[in-house]
């Protein structure tokens, strides 16, 4: 996760900015920018944004491309959709590339790397638990807030190793011994935070959660 500039081919960093803008482009037509009209909405969407910044800033790095951190995605994308969960994740990672934590060139396959994957298989959880479990408050923390953010930083960080490992950047031997553990011990990390978080903005701000509807999670329960 978080590529330097310089490490991947320019072929793989062209592919990436030619998926990466149609997918940023059609996430600004469909993102629902009427919820951010109202101020507590739009200071909720900018407070995840700032905290988020924070958080990709807080890293630990065995070699170039293979940093760890918590992503937040699946807080992100629970609170306020897929589309403008991916366009806050693109602000959080034009923050910390102005910072000087990210380049430029490799933007897109950041974006996509730390933004699109988590958002995608947060999205996919959801889906998946709202058809096949039961709709009841804890079923929708703990397979969404806790598992979800758990599989989606696994996701990214195992996206990342098949990106650099596919490249030809590492072997695949040495991210699977010296990188991918550690993103699964993560993962351990991303699940509790995300899940506190979740859990208490279902209690105590549910009107930030926008996949948390009262009517299925808590009516006649």
């Amino acid at each position: 996760m978080n590529l330097p500039d310089g490490l991947l081919a320019g072929e793989w960093t062209l592919a990436a900015w030619l998926l990466f803008i149609p997918l940023f482009l059609h996430a600004l037509r469909q993102a629902p920018w009427r919820r951010l009209a109202e101020s507590s909405q739009l200071n909720a969407w900018l407070g995840i944004i700032v905290a988020l910044m924070l958080l990709w800033s807080l890293k630990a790095g065995i070699k170039p491309g293979l940093s760890l951190h918590l992503l937040g995605a699946t807080v992100f994308t629970l609170a306020f959709g897929p589309y403008l969960a991916f366009i806050g994740l693109v602000l959080v990672l034009v923050g910390i590339s102005l910072n000087g934590d990210a380049g430029w060139p490799e933007f897109a396959t950041n974006a996509l790397l730390m933004g699109g994957v988590g958002v995608l298989v947060t999205q996919f959880v959801l889906r998946l638990s709202e058809r096949f479990l039961p709709q009841q408050y804890f079923v929708y923390i703990f397979a969404n807030g806790f598992f979800g953010a758990a599989l989606a930083l696994v996701s990214a960080g195992v996206a990342t190793s098949l990106l650099l490992g596919i490249s030809g950047v590492y072997s695949p031997d040495y991210l699977l011994g010296d990188y991918l553990p550690y993103v699964f011990l993560l993962a351990f990390g991303e699940a509790w935070l995300s899940g506190m978080v979740v859990t208490l903005f279902v209690v105590y701000r549910p009107e930030w959660v926008g996949t948390f509807e009262d009517s299925r999670y808590l009516r006649d329960k």
